[in-house]
């Protein structure tokens, strides 16, 4: 069996009156990725807080190495390493000077944590930019630092809060190449996304909705839950596409941002029984597998974004 090296049971934490998380209760193993997937106002910046001991978690709700959280945190803080979303860098040092500093924060110093700081940077990339300083560095460059920084350590747990926020996609590729071969090593790693292809790339996923847990699974096994394509539908006239749908094919579509959305195994076989039912109805019409949007919509009836 998989060595669990977070529990959560039926975490629940408020904020005066304002329910932040609600009964949540998973388990992450030793050596995942593991991706919190929430719109904003979803819980993941409470959970994140907790897991980084930055707020005291509620007494046995959270275990972290098999340690109640609401413990010893100093021995938590020691296996642990975080990356926040903000920018922690001074981009007046050099990057080898950013570690460095870090480093004295956790009692490191001589060669020790020279030979660290070596490592860490030639693990994301950057042993060559080592002695110069990060106001120069792109967005991709300065996060491969914060990773660095927070591998310093040599931490069991690696968090991350939205690591690819404000990155362009080269940039986010080679964070991902970066948190792949970092996760080969052994470290597991736990990360809070809004961004869809991000959490596709976990090994698990959790999906938060207004502080509740509403699925967990590998983003795979959770695409294959639709059942089947998505079939998109544009109409000048929706309201009576779907009457239409209704009455020839027995079809009761969804309706989001003026479209409509079957769920249909073979899809693209479909599609012309579809035309052939309302052919001047249909303004336009596309057929795709299951994505993590769709997860969310079939889950909640809403849109990610909504």
């Amino acid at each position: 069996m998989p060595e669990p090296i977070l529990e959560i049971s039926k975490l629940t934490y408020a904020y005066g009156q304002r329910t932040a998380l609600s009964d949540l209760s998973l388990s992450v193993n030793r050596g995942e990725i593991f991706g919190f997937l929430g719109p904003n106002g979803s819980g993941k910046t409470t959970l994140f807080r907790i897991l980084s001991t930055l707020i005291p978690a509620p007494a046995n709700t959270v275990k972290l190495f098999g340690h109640d959280a609401d413990g010893d945190l100093n021995q938590i803080r020691r296996r642990i390493g975080v990356v926040f979303q903000s920018p922690s860098l001074d981009k007046q040092l050099t990057a080898e000077e950013n570690l460095r500093h870090h480093g004295h924060l956790y009692g490191l110093s001589g060669s020790d944590l020279e030979d660290r700081i070596a490592v860490q940077l030639r693990k994301v990339g950057l042993i060559d930019r080592a002695k110069e300083r990060v106001g120069g560095f792109s967005g991709g460059m300065r996060r491969r630092v914060e990773l660095a920084k927070g591998l310093l350590n040599h931490p069991e747990i690696l968090l991350l809060d939205e690591p690819s926020t404000g990155l362009d996609p080269a940039a986010r590729i080679d964070l991902w190449r970066s948190l792949v071969e970092i996760q080969s090593t052994g470290v597991t790693i736990l990360l809070t996304t809004h961004l869809m292809d991000e959490a596709d790339r976990c090994s698990r996923l959790a999906i938060l909705q207004s502080g509740r847990l509403i699925a967990c699974d590998t983003p795979t096994a959770l695409k294959e839950k639709i059942g089947g394509d998505v079939i998109s539908i544009v109409s000048r006239d929706p309201d009576g596409l779907e009457q239409v749908l209704l009455e020839k094919l027995d079809l009761k579509p969804d309706r989001f941002d003026g479209q409509l959305r079957i769920e249909r195994s073979h899809g693209h076989e479909f599609v012309p029984r579809i035309i052939e039912a309302a052919p001047q109805m249909v303004d336009s019409i596309s057929v795709g597998k299951p994505t993590l949007e769709d997860v969310f919509i079939q889950l909640t009836g809403q849109r990610f974004n909504e």
